[in-house]
């Protein structure tokens, strides 16, 4: 994978994982903000920014886990968002010794807190990209979890987006039907590094129901909700996440 780095505190690594259909470049903001505390280093997920694409085998989110995990070579903090925050829990939960703090923003991890409303719109998402209608389901995807409109976006972009929904479609087996075991018994429960849940105010809310079914479960943990933002709150409130992010490294 592509590795982008800030300059930061070299005795205290972190690692950020960015959204679907981001790239890590907008983590940018907020490693400055942080770089009294760590160094912040942030990959481009497998078929995103300057990445190789996914090769379509295995599912998205156990290639994107496999790639991701040998970056970790100390403990370290981890920062995800949106589906690279399941990717991070998915790590701390197989090697909780490798986490000294987990910072977890918008974690799309459906099957803690089913919601049959984020369920069907996943499911018409998908059964769009079945029928081959990739357009329709990225400007589907994008009006919900992307807080962009594909018509507005350059060609060069808009043809991006629109190939990148079969990684979302990948996905979602381990998102909504917890194929990975993620919530398996004991396994948040074995996280004992400081634990900070973020989301935006104005997110879906399963969101927040996510949040609420995951801190249930955990020892050392925190929520926050920011005022006006939405899913892509890392992006659009950077200033404010940087501050939480802040605050969960603190604790360790």
């Amino acid at each position: 994978m592509h590795i982008r780095n800030w300059s930061g505190n070299s005795d205290r690594p972190a690692l950020a994982l960015h959204c679907m259909m981001g790239n890590a470049s907008y983590w940018a903001p907020i490693a400055t903000q942080l770089a009294d505390l760590v160094e912040i280093t942030a990959p481009d997920l497998p078929g995103h920014g300057q990445s190789p694409d996914w090769p379509g085998d295995p599912d998205y989110h156990t290639h994107t886990t496999r790639e991701t995990a040998p970056l970790i070579q100390r403990p370290l903090d981890l920062i995800g968002h949106s589906i690279g925050a399941t990717v991070a829990l998915r790590i701390a939960v197989a090697a909780p010794e490798a986490v000294r703090s987990l910072t977890l923003i918008e974690p799309v991890l459906f099957a803690a807190a089913p919601d049959p409303t984020a369920v069907d719109q996943l499911e018409a998402i998908r059964q769009l990209s079945v029928d081959g209608k990739d357009e329709e389901a990225a400007r589907q995807f994008l009006s919900i979890w992307g807080e962009v409109d594909l018509d507005n976006q350059s060609p060069t972009s808009r043809s991006r987006l629109i190939r990148q929904i079969r990684m979302v479609v990948s996905g979602n087996d381990t998102l909504v039907h917890d194929s990975a075991k993620i919530l398996r018994d004991g396994g948040l429960e074995a996280i004992d590094a400081p634990v900070m849940l973020v989301m935006g105010e104005e997110s879906p809310p399963v969101i927040a129901a996510i949040a609420e079914a995951l801190a249930a479960r955990m020892q050392d943990v925190a929520r926050a909700s920011v005022p006006g933002a939405g899913h892509m709150l890392p992006i659009t409130h950077p200033n404010q996440v940087a501050g939480l992010i802040r605050m969960n490294l603190e604790q360790s």
